[in-house]
């Protein structure tokens, strides 16, 4: 049930569980040469199952959309419709979802965060009306996570084990 509250809460702020998937495929095709869109879509879906990643999702979403209805005290809500640089809350929570699959996850996400592809700047770009200082992250959080699980699968790592 709470997996299928945060997908359509993704939904509704206009981001598909495929638009996750297609920057994880971006992340991981170099360097698995089986991936699918399909296995990218899975894992986006297997990450989101988490219940911690939901609650994040729930919180972060809540706290744009507040926002957008200039519903948060001051000073919050004037930093959050300047998206203000040094705020940094927003990537501290996307940091949770990151953490569940460890160091890889972490650094993808910083990677992402920098570089901003498909979905993630478009939510980071959208000024007006909307306000996705939370969304953006914690999208780039879920692809992150997701392309570290499928690296944690991978049968090609090296098995350093005693012979």
């Amino acid at each position: 049930m709470s997996y299928e509250i945060a997908k359509a809460q993704l939904l509704r702020r206009g981001v598909a569980l495929e638009d996750i998937a297609e920057i994880v495929y971006s992340l991981q095709a170099v360097y698995h040469a089986d991936l699918t869109m399909e296995k990218c879509l899975d894992s986006v879906k297997a990450v989101l199952q988490k219940r911690e990643v939901q609650y994040t999702l729930y919180t972060g979403i809540a706290l744009d959309e507040l926002a957008e209805k200039k519903l948060l005290p001051e000073p919050l809500q004037a930093i959050m419709e300047a998206d203000e640089p040094l705020y940094g809350v927003d990537e501290t929570m996307a940091l949770g979802i990151t953490s569940v699959f460890g160091m890889i996850g972490l650094t993808s996400f910083g990677y992402l965060d920098k570089v901003k592809p498909k979905i993630i700047g478009q939510l980071n770009n959208k000024k007006g009306e909307r306000i996705h200082v939370f969304l953006d992250d914690l999208v780039a959080g879920l692809a992150a996570a997701a392309s570290a699980r499928i690296a944690h699968k991978s049968d090609s790592a090296n098995d350093y084990s005693a012979p």
